[in-house]
């Protein structure tokens, strides 16, 4: 008789095969220039964009660290739901101007919009900068995340570093091969897939386990009241400041929207109306976390305990004997969720690197076909510094996803002020995003100097805003032409 684990193999391995023909074949229809690559010659539809920006939510962040939070700190994990809905609103608006912008003038990062806005190329290599740095943990989370999954399911005969390596290798082969296309497609295969089976799993495992969703809730608030009441409990176990909840919703709200592979997307979309209906119809993704809140809240009452709370859902799994076959879906469906996020992140934090910072300060003359092929390689080291990172980090994945968001929101006060202050200047915008992104990185390396617990993201947040607006005041503001064409055209209509 097989044994359990070589059958999840077995599945887990054709779900990675599907995934890599699926993203090798979709990139065929992509022009041979750097926006063929990095912006899909602008041509996604709904269905793609759709499932694209669910990626963005629905990661390994979501398929293991929700869950992970929800078992062990309650109603903490509810701060997900929040800025997930509150993130995108925005874009309504803002997706639509940034895609006539970039259609305008040929843009396919968000660098090149602001340096252009603000005509520095200072600012572009110091947002390239600052978003590899948030690109860095976000993708080594994804990658942790497979890991996790493989070794759980395999009884830790795989081990966390080896089952990285072998999801992010398939990653790696189809974002060379195809850009940004192969990125959309397979977001749209693994998206269908892991929402089937996030589904699939929060109804059956409190129903098999407790007699249903209402039963199990009606049992923890006898049990443990505590883990349903907001805003949770800490990593030490004791109540969760309402100032740290807060904050934690805000940086995530706020950097949702800034992240620049969000504008890349926006660069891709087919017109503005593919923009608009994505962002109305997407709150519906959020309903597909919902299930993962209950598998989650399935491992409160549970009879034994995981090694670590980002275990608790094949661990769950894996405890209830279920079918070896049924175990690797559940594989697959978690690696459908890191993949659909990583591969975008890979792919976005190699382009913005070429675009943004090799382009402006190495080499100007550097042709489609060297852009491309530069864009190939970067990809495969940052690939390697976030799989270093994952292997070696005892961060949670939350953890890990809030460092990154702490850094990617200091580009907010940057985007408002292109779109929505003409009096901007760049040495304003350039001494706002030093001092946001250095006093957040001093704030996390010393937790002990945050005020009112707040998250260290947000209070460089405010000090980015008030430096920006200080130094523009007390500097040249750049020539009104100039800055009026550049509003003028992201609120023309197509």
């Amino acid at each position: 008789m097989i044994e359990r684990w070589i059958t999840v193999t077995l599945v887990v391995a054709g779900y990675l095969a599907v995934s890599l023909l699926v993203g090798w074949i979709s990139g065929r229809r992509a022009s041979d220039t750097v926006t063929g690559y990095v912006a899909g010659d602008r041509g996604f539809g709904l269905l793609v964009m759709y499932f694209v920006m669910g990626a963005m939510m629905f990661s390994a962040f979501a398929f293991l660290g929700t869950p992970g939070w929800a078992y062990s700190r309650g109603g903490a994990a509810f701060y997900v739901l929040s800025y997930g809905l509150l993130g995108f609103a925005p874009w309504y608006f803002l997706g639509p101007w940034v895609a006539r912008v970039g259609r305008s003038f040929g843009f396919v990062t968000q660098a090149e919009l602001l340096s252009h806005r603000f005509r520095s190329t200072t600012l572009s290599v110091l947002i390239a900068t600052v978003s590899i740095i948030a690109f860095v943990p976000y993708i080594a989370l994804q990658m942790k995340g497979a890991g996790i999954v493989f070794n759980a399911v395999t009884d830790g005969r795989v081990p966390i570093w080896a089952g990285a390596l072998a999801a992010y290798a398939v990653v790696m082969l189809y974002v060379l091969k195809s850009g940004v296309l192969g990125v959309g497609w397979t977001n749209t295969f693994q998206g269908i897939f892991m929402l089937v089976v996030a589904w699939a799993l929060g109804l059956w495992l409190p129903a098999h386990l407790y007699g249903g969703v209402g039963e199990m809730f009606s049992r923890i608030a006898q049990q443990r009241p505590e883990l349903l009441t907001p805003p949770g409990l800490d990593a030490t176990g004791a109540p969760w400041g309402w100032g740290a909840y807060s904050s934690a919703i805000l940086v995530s709200a706020i950097g949702v929207t800034m992240w620049p592979h969000l504008f890349m997307k926006a660069f891709a979309a087919k017109d503005d109306d593919t923009i608009k209906l994505t962002m109305v119809f997407y709150p519906t993704f959020m309903l597909f976390l919902l299930p993962l809140f209950f598998i989650a809240f399935a491992g409160v009452l549970f009879e034994t305990a995981p090694p670590a709370p980002d275990f608790i859902l094949p661990h769950m799994i894996l405890s209830t004997n279920v079918a070896p076959v049924v175990v690797g879906l559940f594989c697959a469906g978690a690696l459908a969720a890191s993949m659909s996020t990583g591969d975008a992140m890979l792919h976005a934090a190699a382009s913005i690197y070429v675009q943004d910072m090799h382009r402006r300060v190495f080499d100007r003359d550097l042709g489609d076909h060297g852009r491309r092929h530069l864009i190939r390689v970067t990809a495969v080291l940052v690939g390697i510094a976030s799989f270093y990172i994952a292997v070696n980090t005892r961060m949670s994945l939350v953890a890990l996803l809030l460092s990154a968001y702490g850094a990617i929101v200091q580009l907010a006060p940057i985007t408002v002020a292109a779109f929505f202050w003409r009096r901007a200047t760049a040495p304003g915008t350039i001494a706002g995003l030093l001092v946001g992104s250095l006093v957040t990185l001093f704030l996390f390396w010393y937790p002990e100097f945050r005020p009112f617990g707040l998250h260290e993201g947000i209070v460089g947040l405010s000090l980015n805003c008030l430096t920006l607006w200080l130094v523009s005041r007390l500097t040249q503001p750049l020539p009104e032409p100039h800055v009026n064409e550049f509003i003028e055209t992201s609120r023309r209509s197509a």
